[in-house]
């Protein structure tokens, strides 16, 4: 069987991009993007921060199926620098970091099949474009995601980068926000999820304590679930504030001190709601 060519690694170049090809994706592949769209924008309303879906607009996604970069690169370059780049699937770390560093984007440029609806272990189009590239229109989180780039530049010669991969996890895929109307969705990860749209938001079940960058860079998160705790920001001013010093005295002070797992509450958190941890619970139980 041929290679997808949206997934073709041997059509990489050295900084692991590829051409998305957008003229081969099928009215099928288009339908499914529209199908999820929809879906999330109705799931999204009142959920997720205002910006959002108001940068959705600004990059006119609401069109019949799969954005074309090209476009969305237009407009994007414009407004913030950022544009987005295809690649096959993950990338290494440091090529990852240069990218960000750089104000490069790397998405994914397949889509999941009509049965993968629900749930995709691996991150798709629908994650990257619609999950993570309406954010770049924001200034302050633009520049935020071009920092953590080059953090992770840094970091990646200290032996430090499991810390930082639990700072992206928990901000820029998991993170929520406080705003006037109640906490609402800022990451990727949720806001292009059905099932943890409601959960993160609606659930008894989960922790949700206030941002402080010490204890996220010492929490274990799930990457087979929806997720124990959440982190919540003030704003994107804050977040960028928090994170702004020099991490390198940070490193050396976390490498002294344990790790947190992932529904655990400790006696210094600023505890927003105290979950209930039924949903693990019960989940564990059903596995066994």
């Amino acid at each position: 069987m041929p290679i997808e060519i949206h997934r073709d690694a041997s059509a990489q170049r050295g900084d692991y991009t590829i051409d998305q090809n957008w003229d081969a994706y099928t009215p099928q592949e288009h339908a499914v993007w529209a199908t999820l769209f929809d879906r999330q924008v109705r799931l999204l309303k009142d959920r997720v921060v205002p910006v959002f879906l108001d940068h959705v607009d600004g990059l006119a996604m609401a069109g019949d199926g799969i954005p074309d970069f090209r476009r969305l690169n237009e407009i994007l370059e414009k407004a913030t620098g950022w544009t987005v780049v295809a690649v096959p699937g993950l990338v290494p770390d440091a090529t990852f970091f240069e990218h960000l560093a750089n104000r490069r984007f790397p998405s994914t440029c397949f889509i999941r099949t009509p049965e993968q609806l629900d749930y995709l272990e691996e991150p798709d189009t629908f994650h990257d474009v619609f999950g993570h590239v309406p954010l770049l229109l924001d200034p302050v989180f633009a520049d935020y995601m071009q920092e953590y780039g080059k953090g992770g530049l840094k970091a990646d010669g200290q032996g430090a980068l499991q810390r930082l991969a639990r700072l992206y996890w928990y901000t820029v895929e998991f993170g929520l926000t406080r705003t006037a109307d109640g906490l609402r969705i800022y990451g990727a990860g949720i806001a292009s999820s059905a099932g943890e749209s409601v959960f993160a938001l609606e659930d008894p079940s989960p922790n949700r304590i206030a941002f402080d960058l010490e204890r996220v860079m010492r929490t274990d998160y799930r990457i087979d679930d929806y997720q124990e705790t959440y982190f919540v920001i003030p704003s994107f001013q804050a977040l960028m504030k928090a994170t702004e010093p020099d991490f390198t005295p940070l490193y050396a002070k976390l490498d002294q001190r344990p790790d947190i797992a992932p529904g655990t509450v400790t006696d210094g958190d600023h505890v927003l709601h105290f979950g209930t941890g039924r949903y693990h619970r019960d989940r564990n139980r059903a596995t066994g």
